[in-house]
C-alpha cells in the first residue's frame, strides 16, 4: 500500500474510532422519584437498555419530577431527556406545550402482535405520555403498635380513639381530600361527585380537622416509611411500593390497608427541548415494552401498564414472594379502590391546593 493510501486509511480508521467512541459515549438523563421505585427502573429499564443500545443512562431523582421539569422548560435550560410523572401532571404539562408529543406508532407491539394502542391499559397512553406502572396511595400501619385489634379500613385511619397514635399524610390536597371523604364513609365510586361540590370539599376538610392535632406531613416518598420505622407515627399514607419494599426487603412490621386506596398511572414524558430527543424516544419505546414492564415488577409492587405484561409477572427478587397479590390491581385489593381522576385535578388543582395550604397554616 502506498504511503498516501496508508495515510488515508489511518485517517479513516481514526475517524471511525472517534465515531464509535462518540456513539458509545452517548447518554441520556432520566428523572424519577427515587428510592425503591428508581431502583426498579434502573434494574428493569436502564441497564438492559444500555446493554442493547450502548446508550448510557444517568439517573436523577426529585420529590415530584414535574416541578423541576416545568422550571427547566420555562427557563429554556433542559438538562433531562425523560421524566417520570403522574397522570394529571402529564396532561397539564402537555396542554401547556411543555412536552414533546409521542407517536404511539413508535411503541413496540405485544408479543402476539397486538398493537401498543390496544395493549396498554385504558388511559395509559396520551398525546405526550406513555404509562409504565399503576401505583397507589394506601394506608399502612406498624403492626407492633396494635397488639390486639388491627386496623382494617380507611375509616380506621381517622379513628384515633379506637386506634391511637400519630398519623402521617402526604402534604398535598390530592389524595388527602379523597381519603378524608372515604374515611368519612363516602364510597370510592362517589368521591369525585361529592368533591365537585363546595359542601363535599367542606366535608373533607372537616374530617381532616378531626385529626389535625395528630397529623405529621410528609413530602418525599421515603419519609412515611421512615416515620413508621422511627416510631414517630403508628399509621401513614404511603406509596404501596415503598411499604412493600420495607416489609419484604427489610422485614419491617408494616401492613398495607387496601381499602380506600387511590391508584393512578406513572408515565414517561419527554420535556420540550430535551437535549437527546431521538435517544429519549428509543428509551421510552424500550422501557414500555412488554417484557421490561413485567421485569420491573420483580423489584417493586406496582402493576405494569400493559395487558401483555401481567401474565409475565412472577416472583419478587427474593425468589419466593408472589408479586401478583401485592399489586394495586389485584382483584382482592380493588374492593373500595378509587382511580384518581386526572380530569378533576386538572380542573381543580390550583384552587384546592391553595385552600389546603391555607388550612395547613391555620390553627
Amino acid at each position: 500500500m502506498g504511503e498516501h493510501k496508508m495515510k488515508k486509511a489511518l485517517i479513516l480508521s481514526t475517524a471511525l474510532s472517534a465515531v464509535a467512541f462518540a456513539a458509545s459515549a452517548e447518554q441520556i438523563t432520566v428523572m424519577s422519584w427515587g428510592g425503591a421505585y428508581t431502583t426498579s427502573q434502573v434494574e428493569a429499564f436502564h441497564k438492559p437498555f444500555t446493554a442493547e443500545t450502548g446508550i448510557g443512562v444517568v439517573s436523577v431523582d426529585a420529590d415530584n419530577p414535574a416541578t423541576p421539569l416545568k422550571a427547566m422548560v420555562e427557563a429554556n435550560n433542559v438538562s433531562v431527556d425523560v421524566v417520570d410523572v403522574n397522570t394529571s401532571d402529564a396532561v397539564r404539562l402537555c396542554d401547556e406545550g411543555q412536552l414533546e408529543e409521542i407517536d404511539p406508532a413508535m411503541l413496540p407491539a405485544a408479543p402476539d402482535g397486538t398493537p401498543a394502542t390496544e395493549d396498554f391499559l385504558p388511559g395509559a397512553l396520551s398525546d405526550c405520555a406513555v404509562g409504565n406502572i399503576v401505583y397507589s396511595m394506601i394506608v399502612a400501619y406498624d403492626e407492633s403498635k396494635f397488639p390486639n385489634e388491627k386496623p382494617k379500613t380507611i375509616g380506621d385511619f381517622f379513628d384515633t380513639d379506637k386506634f391511637p397514635g400519630k398519623r402521617a399524610m402526604w402534604k398535598s390536597a390530592k389524595t388527602t381530600l379523597e381519603m378524608a371523604l372515604m374515611g368519612d364513609g363516602v364510597p370510592a365510586a362517589e368521591v369525585y361527585d361529592v368533591m365537585g361540590t363546595p359542601e363535599g370539599v367542606d366535608r373533607a376538610f372537616a374530617k381532616l380537622d378531626a385529626i389535625k392535632g395528630d397529623l405529621i406531613w410528609w413530602e418525599a416518598g421515603a419519609q412515611p416509611v421512615q416515620l413508621l420505622a422511627d416510631g414517630e407515627v403508628a399509621m401513614t399514607t404511603a406509596y404501596n411500593g415503598r411499604i412493600f419494599a420495607a416489609a419484604v426487603s427489610e422485614n419491617k412490621p408494616f401492613v398495607p390497608i387496601w381499602d380506600g386506596q387511590v391508584y393512578e398511572y406513572d408515565l414517561f414524558v419527554i420535556p420540550k427541548g430535551a437535549p437527546n430527543l431521538e435517544a429519549a424516544k428509543k428509551f421510552v419505546a424500550f422501557a414500555t415494552g412488554t417484557q421490561p414492564l413485567a421485569d420491573q415488577a420483580k423489584w417493586i409492587s406496582y402493576g405494569p401498564a400493559r395487558k401483555s405484561s401481567a401474565p409475565l409477572v412472577g416472583l419478587y427478587q427474593d425468589g419466593k414472594t408472589e408479586m401478583g397479590p401485592n399489586m394495586p390491581t389485584a382483584e382482592a385489593n380493588l374492593t373500595n379502590a378509587l382511580p384518581s381522576s386526572y380530569e378533576f385535578w386538572v380542573d381543580h388543582d390550583t384552587e384546592l391546593e391553595e385552600r389546603f395550604n391555607a388550612w395547613l397554616a391555620s390553627n
